[in-house]
């Protein structure tokens, strides 16, 4: 954790390339489209597995400063279909995050049925593997969900790992322990996909050096 009990306001240099100073991020930046893929959810009758096509852009923002912290990130937006399908069986959007000075990897999350989440974890630069988590209650990698969801579908934790393979896709396994009501066991809804690029990123041309 940097230690900020100094000057809070003061802002650091930023570099404009975002792409060459996001550490592990970089090689997610893009658009991925994957079919190796895996939903293990909850039914009225028990799990149900559900496989999927999904597809999602990740592209570079320009540097955020809080005073002398200093992220580096990319916006994204991910659609999954069953397959066949036309209307979208998940939505989700939000930011991956790169802290530099303190290798720290923040994924922000929001979907449209009432629910948003922040996972955090750390890493090297150079990392191929890394686990962020999100818990009930936190004020830092929290989650916060609608009234409803709260009472019938209680979300306990929110796990995802991200492997960066050597064929140059990356892959996520995500686990997300829920409370059902009058269900008194956890129940671990769990994702996963394989994800191939089919175009490279699109920094914002204002921000590149001459």
């Amino acid at each position: 954790m940097a230690d900020h009990a100094g000057d809070i306001f003061t802002e650091p240099e930023a570099d404009p390339d975002t792409l060459r100073n996001l550490g592990p991020l970089r090689r997610m930046a893009g658009l991925w489209e994957g079919m190796k893929s895996l939903d293990v959810n909850l039914g009225p009758n028990g799990p149900r597995r559900q496989v999927y096509h999904e597809r999602i852009a990740l592209q570079p923002m320009d540097p955020q400063t809080n005073g002398p912290q200093l992220l580096y990130g990319l916006h994204y937006v991910a659609r999954m279909v069953k397959p066949g399908a036309v209307a979208t069986y998940h939505h989700q959007t939000g930011y991956w995050l790169w802290e530099p000075a303190t290798e720290t990897v923040i994924h922000t999350l929001t979907i449209p049925r009432g629910q948003t989440a922040m996972a955090i974890g750390h890493a090297a630069a150079d990392a191929t593997r890394f686990e962020l988590r999100a818990e009930r209650g936190s004020t830092v990698n929290g989650i916060c969900s609608l009234p409803f969801l709260e009472l019938a579908f209680r979300t306990e934790s929110f796990r995802i790992e991200v492997t960066l393979n050597p064929d140059g896709t990356w892959s996520y396994d995500e686990d997300t322990v829920l409370m059902v009501r009058g269900r008194p066991e956890p129940f671990h809804h769990t994702d996963r996909n394989t994800l191939t690029r089919i175009e490279d990123p699109t920094p914002n041309p204002r921000m590149r050096r001459p």
